[in-house]
């Protein structure tokens, strides 16, 4: 047996145990009634002030909480924290990506039915969190239009396991002559149909139609839980 061959099994073995792990954890989400969103970006798109926008225009409506990864610092959670809703850290150390079980030891204390939104913000990368399913409801992947479009055909994994795109600083388009139809041909060639979102952080360009599209996708998944003879779903979409 060469070395190969044992690295494959034991990559195995990890993603069958998150699998399981995600799928419990799914089901407790579904239980407590919140809604769980995933963010996924290369290091440096903007994830984090987009994220801190969301949580502090969903407060006074909703009651939201956030988790967010990161090799070491604690930079992240202190900006999420300015938006006044609960925010832990998780540090990752050497590991690239969140998995089910950090999630899990995350949320120890947390009364996940005294919530209705759920934010996870991964580690900054596109490669390895797109095989880890963390229970989420709903995953984005966002790409910003400093990094080009040819984001979504460099990592179309990531792109093939998310639910929507967010095209982030989108206030900088002109000046870096980003090519929004050709980004937009990108993903759409990668996933199909994907729905892709132009977003400003900093002026909230784009904001309130990603907002409206968040509270909708809430209720047509409360609406289907409920209608569902099993009420038990327990696969990512």
């Amino acid at each position: 047996m060469t070395n190969q061959t044992r690295l494959v099994q034991v990559r195995q073995q990890v993603l069958k145990h998150n699998d399981v792990l995600a799928r419990a954890m799914r089901q407790r989400f579904h239980d407590a009634g919140v809604y769980v969103v995933s963010l996924v970006s290369s290091p440096g798109a903007g994830k984090t002030s987009f994220l801190e926008q969301v949580l502090t225009r969903l407060r006074p409506r909703h009651r939201v909480a956030a988790l967010v990864g990161d090799l070491a610092t604690d930079n992240d959670a202190q900006r999420l924290a300015r938006s006044q809703a609960p925010v832990r850290q998780i540090s990752t150390g050497t590991i690239c990506h969140l998995e089910a079980q950090m999630v899990e030891s995350a949320l120890d204390g947390w009364r996940l039915d005294e919530l209705d939104f759920l934010f996870i913000e991964n580690v900054g990368n596109l490669v390895c969190p797109a095989s880890y399913d963390l229970g989420e409801d709903y995953r984005l992947v966002l790409l910003s239009v400093t990094e080009g479009e040819d984001k979504p055909l460099k990592y179309p994994t990531i792109f093939n396991t998310a639910d929507a795109a967010i095209i982030t600083k989108i206030d900088l388009a002109a000046a870096v002559e980003f090519d929004r139809a050709a980004a937009h041909r990108n993903i759409q060639s990668v996933r199909p149909g994907m729905a892709v979102f132009e977003i400003s952080s900093k002026t909230g360009q784009g904001m309130d139609e990603w907002m409206n599209s968040l509270e909708f996708r809430r209720r047509e998944a409360k609406r289907a839980l409920f209608e569902s003879p099993l009420k038990n779903v327990t696969e990512r979409p």
